[in-house]
């Protein structure tokens, strides 16, 4: 499934678009950045609350194919910024971590 189908299947909202061909082959959920970056499998869709410029920086050093913003987190300008620059899509669902990791769980 690629990070399109996703968006178009869960009716993600775009924050910041890069390559929406990307490969989504797993999700993680985490709000620790620490932990995140350390567990977050590589072309993973990563949900958490984390909407700033620290969460780009896990995204990068991790892989992820998305980050997608749950329960309508807010995504910092600076972080915006950031994640245009190196190229990480952010979405954005008004759904909780567990809600969509089951419904991705079920696409992917």
């Amino acid at each position: 499934m690629t990070v399109k189908e996703l968006i178009e299947k869960l009716d993600l909202k775009i924050l910041v678009e890069d390559d929406l061909d990307h490969e989504v082959n797993d999700c993680y959920i985490g709000d620790l950045l620490s932990w995140v970056m350390g567990r977050a499998p590589e072309d993973s869709a990563w949900l958490t609350v984390m909407g700033n410029i620290n969460s780009i920086a896990v995204a990068t050093l991790a892989d992820v194919s998305c980050i997608i913003l749950v329960e309508n987190a807010a995504l910092d300008e600076e972080a915006k910024n950031k994640a245009e620059m190196h190229g990480v899509n952010i979405l954005q669902s008004e759904e909780n971590s567990y809600s969509l990791a089951v419904k991705i769980s079920e696409l992917i």
